[in-house]
């Protein structure tokens, strides 16, 4: 076993071992554990201060996830828009291929959280609707996350997409670096760069998450030429605060982690105590706006349920009057900028 598979054995998965590292109240946790397991490696344990706090909250159990919260387990209708198993087609030139059911850590506001522990199936008939499909040009290996994957699995599956002639682009998205940075070894960096075009989307949600261990994996796919974008989820208690977000989305650029999307979180069942407000989340995006880097500035989104696709959020919405625009700034100021005439 590789030193990653080895800390991915050694995961936290039951209450009685969480207890020894931190006080929980087991008889409590037990049936939110039964219903939605726990899974925390070693690394991402080691980064919690204590009980309560943004990485506490992402990964320790709440009998919260039990609250009858009238939200659906599959907000953006994927069972709906997915041709064969496995495989989600929402976009006209874009699928996502579910390759893993399983993460190094199980966040307790992921959308698919009710899919947990499901039996993965076969990517053969994704791969070959992809073939049958000329106008897909794009695809993301997503999950579970697809770096729990050995090496010879993940490049078989590369190697098959590869030989698609329409499909141009090549996407994963990974929580790995962040929850299980061993996993980025030399050899998966430089097996992933036979296969570019190829980008990496990862998934920061706060700046205690950027460590020595998750800058050095991302430091190791960058230096293999890979693109690294970062899907942070608008999180009460975790980054809901305009300077946390700040400091995050100018951390990840240090990293050379380009700050891709804020969402909103998605109405999953289970996940109503992780809600903020529209209104918050774009205080905090025009908290960024202006106030630092256009480079350190995503795309606030919602992704609308029943596979609607995502909508950008502004914090100013656009006047006119005749060929006049009045636009805010991000000091406040309304500013008269002239249209053309056509």
């Amino acid at each position: 076993m590789e030193r990653w598979q080895h800390s991915l054995a050694a995961s936290i998965t039951g209450l009685e071992k969480l207890a020894k590292h931190h006080p929980v109240n087991e008889e409590a946790l037990r049936p939110v554990v039964d219903r939605y397991p726990m899974r925390i490696t070693p690394h991402y344990l080691k980064l919690i201060k204590g009980p309560g706090d943004p990485i506490w909250l992402q990964c320790v159990p709440d009998s919260r996830e039990l609250a009858e919260d009238d939200l659906p387990t599959d907000p953006l209708d994927e069972e709906r828009l997915s041709p064969l198993p496995g495989l989600i087609h929402r976009y006209p030139d874009r699928v996502v291929l579910l390759v893993s059911s399983s993460c190094p850590t199980l966040c307790r506001f992921c959308m698919r959280k009710s899919k947990t522990g499901t039996p993965p199936v076969s990517i053969e008939p994704g791969v070959k609707y992809i073939e049958r499909n000329r106008a897909v040009r794009d695809v993301i290996l997503s999950g579970g996350d697809p770096l729990v994957l050995p090496d010879e699995e993940l490049e078989a599956i590369l190697k098959k997409l590869r030989k698609i002639p329409h499909l141009e682009i090549i996407r994963i998205n990974t929580r790995s670096p962040v929850t299980l940075p061993d996993r980025i070894t030399v050899r998966l960096s430089r097996m992933l760069k036979r296969y570019h075009p190829l980008y990496v989307n990862t998934h920061f949600n706060h700046p205690l998450e950027i460590t020595p261990e998750s800058s050095g994996a991302c430091a190791r796919l960058a230096d293999a030429g890979i693109s690294l974008g970062n899907q942070t989820v608008l999180l009460k208690g975790v980054n809901d605060k305009p300077e946390v977000m700040k400091e995050l989305m100018q951390k990840l650029l240090t990293i050379r982690v380009r700050p891709y999307y804020i969402h909103q979180t998605d109405l999953v069942k289970g996940t109503g105590h992780f809600r903020t407000s529209v209104k918050q989340g774009l205080k905090i995006i025009a908290s960024l706006r202006g106030h630092t880097s256009g480079l350190a500035t995503p795309h606030y989104v919602i992704d609308l349920p029943g596979g609607k696709g995502k909508v950008p959020m502004l914090p100013d919405g656009v006047k006119r009057r005749g060929r006049t625009f009045f636009l805010r700034n991000y000091q406040g100021e309304v500013v008269e900028y002239p249209d053309t005439g056509e």
